[in-house]
């Protein structure tokens, strides 16, 4: 049976069977009241008691919560869910002043190996439905409440484009259905060429964020093993034509490891593709995994090294590290507990896992 938030079209065709002869004004206020008001079936109170079970039973949800963990005073909060075969993904919600994001998984695990990434490290067990996608933006966003969840990144466990339909078929759910600005949708990737280029197409309005971490392929290869496959100038190919198709910046994410892409010749590779894609950089010191020993760049040289790139005519940011003492942070997401002694709240109460 369908999740209560499927976009899928045999999705729409249960649903529409078990409407079955209901007013058609029913469908109306069930679309309403799940997309708009993300309320579960069984919390409409303007339908029917006897059809709000009907819906309830037959709509279940697709995830279940494992484990919550709160960080950076209650401003990042993680949490992991089991799917229906018992595998595992992992959601990060982040407040800000203005806005709540989330950063969502796109597949239970990864097949991309980049070695500085948990994910990568743990290794692939496959792809999320667009309905297990979707259902985790649903689930931050009630919890986020009455803040409102405004932004969704593409930055969780996972590919996204290596789950091209269910992520495209995601995206199209959370702007046209939901109502999210595609403007603030971010689809990040390693470099899936040939997916870039059909995005451009079927998503033109969406966020790109690349993550690059070297501009050159020797280095690139033994970071991001996709670079094999897709090498640098196919990569910088497939950033032109989504800036040409889209009209749209492309941003590079670039995860600062001390003495492995942090020197000065890096910053003038980096600066030199950036400057022909026109590309943003989001600069980040790397975050700690049990499997990749080598450590983040200082931020002091991460302060230098936006400046290097600066000198040479490219906008770089340094993006705030949110989460890291609950393996919440960019790369460090399938750890779970990781090991540490991290804050779990449950309903009603407050515990420490570790």
């Amino acid at each position: 049976m369908p999740g209560a938030w499927d976009p899928s079209p045999e999705a729409t065709a249960a649903l529409t069977a078990l409407l079955g002869d209901e007013p058609a004004y029913r469908a109306r206020q069930l679309d309403e009241g799940l997309w708009r008001q993300l309320k579960r079936p069984g919390e409409l109170t303007v339908l029917p008691g006897a059809l709000r079970d009907r819906l309830e039973a037959a709509m279940p949800p697709v995830l279940t919560q494992v484990v919550e963990s709160v960080a950076d005073g209650g401003k990042t909060t993680k949490w992991v869910f089991a799917l229906g075969d018992g595998a595992t993904i992992e959601t990060v919600a982040m407040a800000y002043a203005d806005r709540v994001t989330a950063c969502i998984s796109s597949q239970a695990g990864c097949a991309m190996g980049c070695t500085f990434c948990a994910t990568g490290q743990a290794g692939f067990r496959r792809h999320l439905s667009a309905a297990e996608m979707v259902e985790q933006v649903v689930l931050a966003a009630r919890a986020s409440a009455p803040r409102r969840l405004s932004n969704v990144v593409f930055m969780g466990m996972g590919e996204p484009l290596a789950n091209y339909d269910a992520t495209v078929a995601t995206l199209h759910a959370l702007h046209q259905k939901m109502g999210l600005s595609a403007r603030h949708l971010t689809v990040s990737t390693v470099g899936v060429a040939p997916a870039i280029e059909r995005l451009a197409v079927d998503a033109p309005t969406v966020t790109l964020a690349v993550s690059l971490h070297a501009a050159n392929d020797a280095l690139r290869e033994t970071l991001v093993p996709l670079n094999r496959r897709y090498p640098l100038e196919r990569l910088e190919r497939a950033c032109q034509a989504w800036l040409a198709a889209t009209r749209r910046r492309v941003s590079f994410e670039w995860a600062l490891i001390d003495g492995v892409n942090d020197t000065d010749v890096d910053a003038a590779e980096l600066a030199a593709i950036a400057r022909r894609c026109r590309a943003h950089v989001n600069l980040i010191a790397l975050n700690p995994t049990p499997g990749f020993l080598t450590r983040g760049t200082p931020r002091g040289r991460v302060v230098e090294f936006r400046g290097l790139l600066e000198a040479l005519g490219v906008n770089a940011t340094v993006r705030a590290t949110r989460g890291q003492s609950i393996d919440a942070a960019c790369g460090q997401l399938a750890q779970v507990t990781g090991g540490r002694r991290t804050s779990v709240r449950t309903p009603g109460a407050s515990r420490t896992v570790r």
